[in-house]
């Protein structure tokens, strides 16, 4: 365990020269990073990344195996060069931070080895993807960046960016119109395919990717389109980490420990990650550092998007209202912790099935002790951030199968009515919620409309789709979002859960 500099503090700009000139108590690459090769590209390089997914590799490195799986970074958003940039100024090395109440861990990973230059027509990332020692495509792309209609989960093929990347596949705007181009590269090579791996946090996000991935290609190329489906594998996965954003405070935490990172990671002491095993063209051994390969992943997915990120919303939204700063400070609201501890035992956890060594039951325990987390700055305003993605994604599975069962809706009514207030763009003490989602304009003007007339909110038929023609959601609804604007948040948690 690694305690901050004492004294005059001489901070090291990260590279690969300086590795051996920080504290001893800092846990660095024990292997040899000119020794590696590239096995794996990855795109998005955002901090969940480079906290989670990178992080077991670096640890299977450190094992001495797997030397040939290293990652190429590469990004397909015009913000993407900036990272590069600063990622290939320190060798591509990052800063782990581990934040626990007992104290701070900290470790410098080294499993990726380059980033590809981001260009508009993604033509060297195509190149890289189309090498053939590239064996698997990962990506963490945020939930809501698979173009899948929020109504029905359908493929969106009349979003602007597929109707671009199916009218020019040879120079596409999107990852996956680049996956396409280089798996057409790779079979008219005769090379083989890679898989297709997603690391977001959407349920069946391998699924999810197989038809995006399939849908654009079969709008400019069945042929290709039909050689993909029987040849390429979309691993499902289930990841979980608390990974706060970087800012000035996460920057000068890893100066105080002597290192000058400029994109360090901040994350909390629990990792898991559950990997169906479908990989086409072979993959690391990364059941040797602790994560679970399986056949069934969707227990375990289930379980966690079902009660971990549709409990980031019950309590960030109302957090958001109540101008609270951070998740560990939501949960040290007694009103909030209420509202969490009930809705979860009670609307969620009937609808969650156990997993190999974790009940439903133990889940939320696991989940309060995590949220609560003090030395975790992870700010509401993040966790409350796309929020039509993320209730759609979370929230309305839950809502639809207790729809279905006759079980008790009221607290999963209440959030959507909370979620409806906080839309409205005001907090309850007058301050401005500054623009949170992609649609934030529309939601703030439909949000403004269901003040008068709640139906309004649910008539967003791409949000709610069939759970706006259920007679009782709709009346707890309009109920809450009644209550929430004429006697306020406080009251409305309240008469929930009767504290």
């Amino acid at each position: 365990m690694a305690a901050p500099v004492s004294g005059k503090i001489t901070v090291h700009k990260l590279s690969n020269e300086t590795l051996s000139s920080l504290d001893n108590a800092i846990r660095v690459p024990r292997y040899d990073r000119a020794t590696l090769s590239p096995g794996i590209v990855h795109i998005g390089l955002g901090n969940f990344h480079r906290g989670h997914q990178a992080w077991y590799l670096h640890r299977l490195f450190d094992a001495g195996v797997d030397l040939d799986w290293a990652i190429v970074g590469a990004g397909v958003r015009a913000g993407d060069a900036a990272m590069r940039d600063r990622l290939l100024a320190q060798d591509c090395l990052t800063t782990l931070i581990e934040l626990d109440p007992s104290g701070h861990r900290i470790e410098v990973t080294g499993s990726m080895i380059d980033f590809v230059p981001v260009e508009e027509d993604n033509g060297a990332l195509i190149a890289q993807m189309a090498d053939p020692a590239i064996r698997i495509v990962a990506m963490t792309v945020t939930e809501g960046g698979y173009y899948i209609a929020p109504a029905d989960g359908a493929f969106d093929a009349d979003h602007p960016d597929i109707q671009h990347d199916a009218a020019n596949p040879d120079a596409p705007h999107t990852a996956f119109g680049a996956i396409i181009a280089a798996l057409k590269a790779r079979r008219d090579a005769g090379h083989g395919p890679f898989t297709c791996q997603s690391c977001d946090n959407l349920q069946g996000n391998g699924d999810a990717l197989r038809q995006t991935v399939l849908g654009l290609a079969n709008l400019s190329d069945p042929e290709l389109g039909a050689w993909i489906e029987e040849n390429v594998t979309f691993p499902n996965s289930m990841v979980d980490c608390i990974v706060p954003a970087t800012g000035p405070n996460e920057l000068a935490l890893a100066r105080s420990f002597g290192i000058d990172d400029a994109a360090p990671v901040t994350h909390e002491s629990y990792r898991q990650w559950v990997i169906e095993d479908k990989f086409c063209a072979g993959r690391p051994q990364w059941e040797r550092v602790g994560a679970t390969i399986t056949d069934d992943v969707h227990a375990f997915e289930a379980m966690k998007i079902r009660m971990l990120n549709a409990g980031h919303q019950v309590i960030a939204n109302p957090g958001e209202l109540l101008s609270i700063g951070t998740i560990a400070g939501c949960m040290a609201d007694p009103s909030i912790n209420a509202l969490f501890m009930k809705l979860e035992r009670e609307e969620i956890a009937p609808h969650v099935d156990p997993v190999p060594g974790m009940t439903p039951e133990a889940y939320i325990d696991l989940i309060e002790t995590r949220f609560s987390n003090p030395e975790i700055i992870d700010t509401t305003r993040r966790v409350s951030f796309d929020g039509s993605s993320r209730h759609p994604g979370f929230l309305h599975p839950i809502i639809r199968d207790a729809i279905a069962k006759g079980t008790p809706i009221q607290g999963l009514a209440l959030i959507e009515a909370i979620w409806a207030r906080m839309c409205a763009g005001t907090r309850e003490d007058g301050s401005v919620i500054e623009p949170n989602d992609p649609f934030w304009d529309d939601l703030t003007a439909c949000a403004q409309e269901a003040k008068t007339r709640p139906a309004a909110w649910l008539e967003q038929e791409h949000l709610y789709g069939d759970i706006a023609e259920n007679e009782a959601f709709v009346a707890a609804f309009t109920e809450w979002l009644d209550l929430l604007w004429s006697d306020g948040l406080r009251r409305a948690i309240s008469r929930y859960t009767g504290a």
